[in-house]
């Protein structure tokens, strides 16, 4: 059975988690916000690894450079302008 400590120190390690690691989330995390991690994530992952970026490049008939610049591009706003936030009273 865990005790209250066990459950502390449990909280602790995730809020150093959350607080190292940007794309974890927190609990005040928006939909928004959660999505343009993941698609930034994503992006990050194609332009790293080589073969993925070579297909994409073979199936867009671009260049492999021209796919890398665009990815980097769609990364400044992969959703798109947030959305408002809505003002609490």
């Amino acid at each position: 059975m865990a005790t209250l400590q066990d459950r502390f120190n449990i909280n602790s390690q995730l809020e150093h988690l959350q607080a190292k690691h940007i794309g974890t989330g927190h609990a005040d995390l928006s939909r928004f916000e959660w999505a343009v991690n993941i698609h930034r994530d994503s992006y990050a992952s194609y332009i790293g690894h080589h073969p993925i970026l070579a297909y994409f490049a073979i199936a867009e008939n671009e260049s492999i450079g021209r796919v890398k610049y665009s990815m980097t591009q769609k990364m400044l706003l992969p959703c798109g302008v947030p959305p408002e936030k809505e003002e609490e009273v």
